[in-house]
């Protein structure tokens, strides 16, 4: 696991704001993220000290992921899943910049509506 960068410290702080204020979601930590639940089932997964792959990136879970949800994430480049990933059902959403954010927030709102 990457050490989580400047940058996205700034970013997962604004998204954890946004996310605590959901209907029924809850936090914990684990292994450096902090996870989001939608009552008992996760949802993703924000970097606090660490990070899977690169320092900037955030994991969410959506299993199966719709057709239409897959056409999109294939269509992403910045939405990937290794192998090891597809194995335990998450995505990865690599963030580059600040602009990133409204989609990163989909994505999130994604999971979080699959997670009921």
């Amino acid at each position: 696991m990457a050490p989580i960068s400047e940058e996205m410290k700034e970013w997962t702080n604004l998204l954890s704001q946004e996310l605590e204020k959901w209907p029924k979601v809850s936090a914990k930590p684990m292994f450096g993220m902090r996870c989001y639940y939608r009552d008992s089932k996760v949802f993703g997964a924000l970097p606090v000290t660490r990070c899977i792959d690169n320092g900037n990136s955030f994991m969410f879970k959506i299993h199966p992921l719709p057709p239409a949800l897959l056409k999109k994430a294939d269509g992403d480049s910045r939405v990937s899943a290794s192998e090891a990933l597809k194995v335990m059902k998450w995505t990865l959403f690599e963030m580059s910049s600040e602009r990133d954010l409204n989609d990163a927030l989909w994505w999130l709102n994604q999971a979080y509506e699959k997670a009921k």
